[in-house]
């Protein structure tokens, strides 16, 4: 069972996300906050594995919460979930750490699969906010620095392009299945890529392992 904490200011929205989420099989709510801090405390009880996020809270914004909650819990994935369409905003949630990031228009089924995806992995976005990436990208395209990886990442990045399962990472490298899935999230944000399949033809293309 996957978990999850809503961090929503909107308790009508917060309320149909609680809703949606414990209406399937495979994924349960185990809180739901209107602000990053009452969601930091909640942290001391229980750790979730995904965080469907909201990026303008009052008080504390969720970029900058996001940013603590990772500190300390670097396993724990965020789903950001938000009205805005500034793409240097949306820049600064993934480049923070987001997986993924949707607009409030997305369907449930949408948000659902998104929740998945980020658990088992992947980087989903609704087809507006690639759109922003995209274009983002077109215009200022990314640095060398910006996708050199680290020598544990180019490990994980190997093994990954072998075939190998999360669970057959942590294993070969004795590390924990959360800390392989940290990694990759920092390869799909280094390499500018949103699902293993596009990492591992990057790496295949641009010669990285």
């Amino acid at each position: 069972m996957i978990k999850i904490i809503i961090v929503e200011d909107d308790s009508v929205i917060r309320n149909n996300l609680t809703d949606l989420i414990n209406s399937d099989d495979d994924i349960t709510c185990t809180g739901a906050f209107g602000n990053c801090e009452d969601a930091i405390k909640h942290l001391d009880k229980e750790v979730p594995d995904v965080f469907l996020m909201d990026i303008s809270l009052p008080g504390m914004d969720g970029i900058k919460g996001m940013k603590i909650i990772l500190d300390k819990f670097p396993e724990i994935d965020f789903l950001m979930l938000t009205v805005h369409s500034d793409s240097e905003l949306i820049f600064k949630a993934i480049k923070s750490g987001a997986c993924g990031y949707l607009d409030k228009s997305a369907t449930e089924q949408k948000i659902i699969d998104s929740i998945k995806e980020v658990f088992y992995g992947g980087a989903p976005m609704t087809s507006r906010i690639a759109k922003l990436v995209f274009e983002s990208f077109q215009e200022k395209p990314a640095s060398g620095n910006e996708t050199s990886l680290s020598n544990r990442e180019t490990d994980v990045l190997d093994l990954l392009c072998k075939g190998k399962t999360y669970k057959d990472i942590s294993s070969s490298l004795k590390i924990t299945v959360g800390t392989v899935r940290h990694h990759i999230k920092n390869i799909y944000r280094k390499l500018h890529v949103h699902s293993k399949s596009e990492a591992v033809a990057k790496a295949f293309k641009d010669k990285l392992i």
